[in-house]
């Protein structure tokens, strides 16, 4: 796999990664991994790689963009000393420019905002960390023509650009999606378009743990 035994890795993100977490709970424990992908994430490593001792950690906020990401970077991941980092940023960035009619210009993060900050924080973890997977934001949105997904897959371009440069791995979860809605509702998977579902969720995760290499039939070492 792409991670190797008994490191940390940590996800951070928005409400797609947050989902309902504890933020009191300490970092690694059971409530602290929400209901989403990521707590599914460390079930399957905790069950079919018991041998790898994955410690993983929870610290999507919902809401945030990536500039959010930036004000809290130090506390809620270099503080910690994770391993891997796995980033999922991007779609409130983009949703704000449609669900924020009034919001005043300066408040809305840019395209260059966006690839400049994120440049930031990679510049600020590549060096402490043995990786960093950049993980593309995603819609279920079957219609090409929609102008919400025509803007974030600009952004998407910019976080597939910054794997490329920096030499990342990138995981392209908008693609996943994409296959997946050639065959069945978006509904299926989210009830807004933006949030996962249970199905979602699982949807992502098996993305995510395909990625990186796991191998959901593999053999026990103890077998």
């Amino acid at each position: 796999m792409l991670i190797e035994k008994e490191t940390k890795v940590l996800f951070i993100g928005d409400s797609v990664t947050d989902v309902n977490r504890n933020y009191q709970s300490t970092p690694g424990n059971f409530d602290s991994l929400g209901e989403g992908y990521v707590s599914m994430i460390s079930q399957a490593l905790t069950a079919v790689y018991p041998e790898y001792v994955i410690k993983v950690i929870n610290k999507g906020i919902s809401g945030n963009r990536v500039t959010d990401l930036a004000q809290r970077w130090q506390r809620d991941v270099l503080d910690l000393a994770p391993d891997y980092v796995a980033i999922l940023i991007g779609i409130n960035d983009v949703w704000r420019f449609f669900d924020s009619a009034f919001q005043h210009p300066t408040d809305l993060v840019t395209l260059d905002v966006f690839e400049q900050t994120y440049q930031t924080l990679i510049d600020q973890t590549k060096e402490k960390v043995k990786g960093i997977f950049l993980l593309s934001p995603f819609m279920f949105e079957k219609s090409s023509d929609d102008p919400m997904l025509q803007q974030l897959k600009k952004y998407q371009a910019v976080v597939k650009r910054l794997a490329e440069k920096n030499q990342l791995p990138y995981f392209d979860l908008q693609a996943v999606v994409d296959d997946y809605l050639t065959q069945q509702s978006s509904y299926l998977l989210s009830d807004d378009r933006v949030h996962p579902n249970k199905n979602g969720h699982f949807l992502i995760a098996n993305a995510i743990l395909k990625e990186m290499g796991f191998q959901f039939g593999k053999e026990s070492s103890n077998l």
